[in-house]
């Protein structure tokens, strides 16, 4: 007993005179089933280092970010001195190339820690454009540095295989680019051959010009006209370019046009927009992938020299157009052998988009519009089906393609900012609706109880009602006589602006000051119409906050903004009873053998907030406008072939001239066909009775005769335009 307490004596004196032993715990995270904790020796100081899984976490969420400098700071100073940061970050953009990548997610499935060392297992899945999930599982070793985990890494954590240095390779077959086409199968766009045509005037044989002018016109579209306009003035050996044409359209006529001496021909494979791009601003247009962007779309699973949409159904439908790519992801190692095939994927060919267009009508509105920069729309009443959507100055979607040998001489022109040809005027130019909004405030004034179809006012030529300012009417600045007394629709018929100041003015002053702007918003105005395909702007509508502003927006003017496509919507509500519907231009898509995937519905959006007592005074008024000789419209549309309802409308846009608008609809009731909405608007041009009036004329004739049949004042014979001469006083 005694020699035992020696013993224990000795220990204890030992152990208090010997220096601790200081280790870091070994711990294994309870992820998997043979994990066991060990416990630290007798006289051992634990130190917790940090958690390995933490570690992981952190590293995985950098990646995921993107983050590829914080990522490298967590590896190993080794690791860091053996492989460089641009090294590091090229293997995982390569990858995530290869793969089409679009996300990927880390499952940490168990952590071992040791003193010094640390392993985690885990797996990690990888969605991808082209092949669905890759899914694989790995190790990742980690060491203790200074108190801080830090990963050993090597090629093999971003995906197994890539161990050793080996890399990934794509291989991918895309099918041919998908069509798009009118409602009637009358191709817009296609893949095909075609022909750059242009002039050298000195080699025009003055005999045979005539038939040389003939035949460019009937190939391109251009007038004879503007055709010999273009090389009037030019110098001998200059190059003239006129425009492009379908290679089997040329190749019908290829002897008699090889023939006429001064003609240049050059032929070349691209995708194809028929007419010049008579419908640009709804097809848009393609382009090679940018630079820039050539590692999203990569990502996507494109090879890189592709042509992809950059506007228009093109780029909505980039993925209906551009099919599923053949794709097969292979392993190449050092070598440049390939040892494996890790994903395979079959191709499906690109569907068709069908638009609601009518082919013929639309490029006559492109014609009926080219004078002037604006747009025109026509509507279906009664579906929300947009049959033809102009947008002026319009452009060339051919000229983007540089095998086209007019591309060169064009291009940069085309894309001369001070035009802005590229801005679709139909769906985002916003412009004050001038008179036009006196529909809408006929409907509040109404609406509100304020005023009803039988009120009365004397109209004059100036407006007095508001302190130290005087506001004159259309009347006055024609030189014409006053409207005198008449009734709230009979003011819509004249367009009689004192009339309307005052519903303005007396609704602000009634406190009634949001109902102007509430009951714009309700006609649809101040947000995007919802159209699927094309971009559009939302516009601007605000209530009025003085009686002054209150008197301007009650006649489409102050801060109102809005966009034709939202007032064609309105239009044709007001035509079919009040049911707001959502704009369409795409009619269906289709596979290549014509099987539907989607198709055409009409889809309302809303409804007029108007009693059934305002929209018939509302549509008797608009009709007058038109039928009644006192109508602002009466003379640009007597003798038109249906029955119209409008109303015109002249925008000031100071120190320019205003913009002329015409809005209306058709009451044909013919089966063959349907009654429509049209809005015209033509910047800058001046009164909406003498530019829009006939425009809209023009598209009504062609609609329900096929032709036009009523020259433009501005015209020497069908769309060939003098230039015009707007009067310089508006009128409504």
């Amino acid at each position: 007993m005694k020699r035992f307490l020696w013993l224990l004596l000795i220990i204890v004196l030992t152990a208090c005179t010997t220096s601790t032993s200081t280790v870091v715990a070994t711990e294994t995270v309870p992820l998997a089933p043979s994990a066991t904790a060990q416990l630290p020796e007798p006289g051992v100081t634990v130190i917790h280092a940090p958690d390995a899984k933490i570690a992981m976490e952190t590293y995985v969420s950098s990646w995921q970010a993107g983050d590829y400098q914080t990522m490298y700071q967590q590896l190993t100073p080794l690791t860091r001195d053996a492989i460089p940061f641009e090294k590091f970050q090229q293997v995982h953009n390569d990858a995530a190339r290869a793969m089409t990548m679009q996300s990927f997610t880390v499952e940490i499935l168990s952590v071992l820690t040791n003193p010094t060392s640390a392993q985690v297992t885990y797996r990690i899945t990888y969605e991808t454009a082209l092949f669905g999930p890759l899914v694989r599982q790995s190790l990742a070793n980690f060491s203790l540095v200074e108190g801080a985990w830090r990963l050993q890494w090597e090629e093999g954590l971003v995906l197994p295989e890539l161990s050793g240095g080996n890399r990934l390779v794509l291989d991918v077959k895309a099918p041919t680019r998908g069509n798009i086409y009118d409602r009637n199968g009358q191709a817009l766009v296609v893949q095909t051959d075609a022909y750059a045509l242009g002039l050298i005037p000195g080699q025009i044989n003055r005999d045979r010009e005539g038939t040389l002018v003939a035949r460019l016109s009937e190939l391109t579209g251009r007038t004879q006209q503007s055709i010999r306009d273009s090389y009037k003035d030019a110098g001998p050996d200059w190059y003239i370019p006129v425009g492009d044409a379908p290679a089997d359209a040329v190749d019908k006529e290829y002897n008699l046009l090889s023939s006429l001496s001064g003609l240049v021909m050059r032929k070349y494979t691209t995708r194809y927009y028929w007419d010049m791009g008579a419908a640009a601003h709804v097809t848009g247009y393609v382009q090679l992938i940018p630079a820039e962007e050539l590692q999203e779309y990569q990502r996507q699973g494109y090879v890189g020299d592709e042509w992809v949409g950059r506007a228009g159904l093109e780029q909505w439908g980039e993925d209906v157009l551009s099919g599923q790519r053949a794709a097969s992801l292979y392993v190449v190692d050092p070598q440049g052998q390939y040892v494996a095939r890790l994903a395979q994927t079959p191709s499906q060919p690109a569907k068709n988009i069908y638009t609601t267009l009518d082919k013929d009508l639309q490029v006559e509105a492109q014609r009926a519009i080219a004078s002037f920069d604006g747009a025109i729309v026509v509507m279906e009443v009664d579906s929300g089906r947009i049959l033809a959507m102009a947008s002026s100055p319009r452009f060339n979607p051919n000229l983007f393609d540089p095998n086209n040998y007019n591309s060169s001489w064009q291009l940069s022109a085309m894309l001369d900012p001070n035009r802005n040809r590229l801005l679709n005027r139909a769906t985002q130019g916003t412009y004050p609706l001038g008179s036009i909004y006196k529909i809408i405030t006929m409907s509040a004034a109404m609406e509100t109880g304020a005023f009803s179809a039988d009120s009365v006012y004397d109209c004059g030529y100036a407006f007095t009602d508001l302190p130290g300012v005087t506001l004159y009417d259309w009347t006055y600045e024609k030189k014409v006589d006053a409207s005198g007394k008449l009734t709230l629709p009979e003011g819509l018929m004249r367009s009689c602006n004192p009339w309307f100041y005052h519903i303005g003015v007396e609704l602000f002053r009634l406190n009634a000051t949001t109902a102007l702007a509430d009951m714009g918003r309700g006609f649809g105005l101040g947000s995007p119409t919802g159209l699927v395909g094309l971009p559009e702007s939302a516009g601007n509508i605000a209530a009025p906050t003085t009686d002054f502003e209150a008197a301007q927006l009650a006649i489409g003017q102050s801060t109102l903004l809005v966009t034709p496509l939202q007032v064609v919507d309105f239009i044709a509500a007001i035509a079919n009873g009040g049911t707001l519907y959502r704009p369409q231009v795409i009619e269906k898509i289709t596979t290549p053998d014509g099987v539907e995937v989607s198709s055409f519905k009409p889809e309302v959006r809303g409804q007029l907030p108007i009693s059934e007592n305002t929209l018939q005074v509302v549509r008797s008024a608009m009709r007058s406008v038109v039928a009644n000789r006192r109508g602002t419209a009466y003379y640009a549309l007597v003798g038109a072939p249906v029955p119209i309802y409008g109303k015109t409308g002249t925008a000031q846009d100071p120190p320019d001239l205003p913009h002329a608008w015409f809005a209306g609809y058709t009451a044909a009731g013919r089966k063959d066909r349907p009654d429509i909405a049209v809005v015209v608007i033509a910047e800058n041009a001046g009164e909406g009775s003498e530019i829009a009036a006939p425009i809209f004329r023009r598209i009504v004739e062609v609609y329900f005769i096929g032709r036009p049949s009523t020259l433009y004042p501005w015209e020497s014979e069908y769309n060939v335009t003098r230039t015009p001469k707007p009067s310089e006083t508006p009128a409504p």
